[in-house]
């Protein structure tokens, strides 16, 4: 089934999040390789592709997972949540209907 994962980032967390993120990326080209990502990227803070440094506010996930439990272990995982970039994560499942 899939779930939406995401992660709100904390204020001023764009240091964390950048060094973070190659780790990041890695766990994600993972999944990407099972065949297991629908989208996945971060939010920008504001109404731009590239925010500078306004930074982002969090990151959005669209994966396919065994369970609602094996989604959030492997949220629980991230890089991101040990370097302390997330101030709250949730995941949901998730019904896509478009595209077909």
């Amino acid at each position: 089934m899939l779930y939406v994962l995401v992660g709100e980032d904390k204020p001023d967390s764009s240091e964390q999040r950048l060094a973070s993120r190659p780790t990041h990326l890695s766990r994600l080209q993972a999944l990407q390789a099972e065949g297991l990502i629908v989208l996945a990227g971060p939010m920008p803070a504001i109404d731009s592709p590239d925010p500078g440094p306004a930074g982002f506010s969090g990151s959005l996930i669209v994966a396919e997972f065994e369970s609602q439990a094996a989604a959030e272990a492997w949220l629980a995982a991230d890089p991101y949540v040990a370097a302390g970039v997330f101030a709250k994560t949730w995941v949901r499942p998730f019904k896509q209907v478009f595209p077909q």
